[in-house]
């Protein structure tokens, strides 16, 4: 049985997706601001966060920056109707299980929060942008959450997380560490940074067992 924390000020659609997130077994907690959700995750432990973006007072991103400084290892996923707004960015950076629109599609929810994984951010390192998004597409498929890292001031956002990995371009593999990695190695001496192999599928199977065996 999973538990789930969702934040948003509309109670309604809050409660509603909380009782489809029960039907299915689940414990799923209804909160409608963000310091008394800041509350709960210091006291329970939680899943998954799932989170509105536009909400008065303390909105979503600045909601998931302070949760996740109780709880490092919460995956997060935002519900937004407004993709392109400033404070998605910033939440982004923070590395994000999903953002999904409002309304929400359920199915696809449902089925991504089946494979959720607590304490499974994975740092994606200076790689080309297209093959970043593909990474992180099939890692999300997987239950892992992403963030992309491509400077230090990237990594220094990444102080108070709890990486489970990080993924390096194979390009790198024998030059001079670069200087994101060694300040992600210098911060976390003992993460575990993969090489991408040029099969995918070997990659995620290799994350899926290390994350299961621990």
């Amino acid at each position: 049985m999973r538990s789930y924390l969702l934040l948003d000020d509309n109670l309604a659609f809050a409660e509603n997706l909380a009782e489809i997130l029960r039907d299915g077994g689940d414990e799923a907690t209804v909160v409608t601001e963000g310091p008394r959700a800041l509350s709960l995750a210091g006291t329970r432990r939680f899943d998954v966060l799932l989170t509105d973006m536009k909400m008065p007072g303390m909105n979503g991103a600045q909601a998931v920056r302070h949760i996740r400084q109780v709880d490092p290892g919460l995956a997060v996923v935002v519900i937004t109707a407004y993709p392109g707004e400033e404070e998605l960015e910033a939440v982004r950076r923070e590395g994000l299980l999903a953002v999904l629109p409002k309304p929400v599609p359920l199915a696809p929810l449902v089925s991504l929060l089946s494979h959720a994984r607590r304490d499974g951010l994975v740092a994606l390192i200076e790689g080309e942008p297209a093959r970043d998004e593909t990474l992180a597409e099939q890692l999300r498929s997987r239950g892992f959450s992403c963030v992309t890292v491509r400077a230090v001031e990237d990594a220094e956002r990444l102080a108070g997380a709890r990486l489970f990995a990080a993924l390096v371009p194979s390009r790198r593999l024998g030059e001079p560490e670069c200087e994101v990695l060694h300040w992600l190695r210098t911060r976390f001496p003992t993460l575990p940074v993969f090489s991408e192999p040029v099969d995918l599928r070997t990659l995620l199977d290799t994350l899926e067992r290390a994350h299961d065996s621990r």
